[in-house]
């Protein structure tokens, strides 16, 4: 299996948990890894990581189909 590659990233656990819904959704599978610091828990990221052979499928689905506004 190819390595895994970051996508996406936020500082909410909920729009990590989005994206990777909607990448699971195309068929793309998907892991989120935890980067908060776990003693303050003010700094990192929650990110969204995918195959290197779904990076490119996934980035446009990201961009064209996932609005947080």
């Amino acid at each position: 299996m190819a390595a895994w590659q970051k996508v996406y990233s936020a500082e909410q656990s909920y729009r990590a948990e989005i994206v990777k819904d909607v990448l699971e959704d195309a068929a793309i599978n998907a892991v989120i890894i935890n980067k908060k610091d776990s003693s303050y828990n003010n700094f990192g990221a929650h990110e969204v990581h995918v195959s290197a052979d779904d990076v490119i499928k996934a980035l446009q689905i990201i961009k064209n189909d996932i609005d947080f506004k």
